[in-house]
Formats: C-alpha cells, structure tokens, sequence
C-alpha cells in the first residue's frame, strides 16, 4: 500500500511539487488530483482562495521505490481535501481509483493484489471504482471477510466515504 501525504506552505508565489520518486503517469495524477481539487474547493467545504498564496506538496513516502500508474489519483485528491479542510481521513482505510479533471472514477488494475495489501495492513475499509465491482466480487470469499468496500463512480462518493460527518455537512 502506498502512504500518500499533502502539505501546504503560506507564500507569495503560489505553486504544487511532487516527490517520491513517482513516475510520469503518477505524476499525472497528482496534477489531476491538484487540478480537480482546485476547482471544487467551495464544494468541499473550503475557501475558494485556498491555493491563491500557497505552495503545495504532495509526498509519497519511500522515495528510494519507483512508483507509476493512475490508481493513486483518488487518494491524492483525498490527501489534499484533507490537508485543506484539517480532517483526516476515517481510519484503516485505503482507496485507489484513476481520478479524471471531471471527478469520475476509472478503473483500475491489481484489484486482487490491492486487496491482499490492504489485508497485510490490516485496512478494514476499501473504496474501489464503481467499475472493479465485477473483480472484487470475483475475488474468494477469504479475501473478502473482515473487509467493507464501497465502490465510487465519482469523487463525491470518495469524499462520502472518506469523510462521513464532513460529507454530511457537505452534502
């Protein structure tokens, strides 16, 4: 399972980095994730004027390991609402899902392999897109027990998930 961190930094010039050693696509994702993010921020609970004179950065820790892929663009967009909005995300929980600058939720690869991550992690909770429902239910019931899954077909389903009281508000 991959740790995904967003920080913000009061400045002049606003800006957004990344590191961790992501990769092109991953690096995609995260501009995605940056792009949606900012564009809703009203939605979500936050000022408007959040990013006008912030720099910010998004981390994904164990940066000696290559990482890539479009599976994190949830999880970053999530990250960042959750810096913003001061909020952490409801606990043992992992999602993964491609994040699009409309905020739906794509597909995405390693269903089984994720989901066998989020066991050894001992996560209870899982958000998948709404179009890996097919491979998750195909998967053995042992993988399954013990684990709630909600699946999105948008962010806004993520964001319900994530943060139950604040989506409440939201809403």
């Amino acid at each position: 399972t991959l740790q995904v961190e967003a920080t913000a930094v009061l400045t002049k010039s606003k800006g957004f980095q990344q590191t961790g050693q992501l990769g092109a696509v991953m690096v995609e994702s995260s501009k995605i994730a940056y792009s949606y993010v900012m564009a809703h921020l009203e939605q979500y609970g936050a000022r408007a004027d959040f990013f006008d004179e912030r720099f910010v950065h998004i981390h994904v820790p164990a940066g000696a390991i290559p990482k890539d892929g479009p599976s994190a663009g949830v999880t970053m967009a999530t990250a960042l609402l959750s810096m913003i909005l001061k909020k952490p995300v409801l606990r043992k929980m992992a999602m993964t899902g491609e994040l699009t600058l409309t905020g739906h939720v794509l597909p995405i690869g390693g269903v089984k392999e994720k989901v066998i991550a989020a066991r050894r992690a001992r996560l209870k909770v899982l958000i998948f897109p709404e179009g890996n429902r097919k491979d998750f239910e195909e998967l053995p019931d042992y993988l399954k027990k013990g684990i709630t899954v909600h699946f999105a077909e948008t962010f806004e389903d993520v964001f319900a998930n994530a943060f139950p009281k604040s989506a409440q508000r939201a809403g």
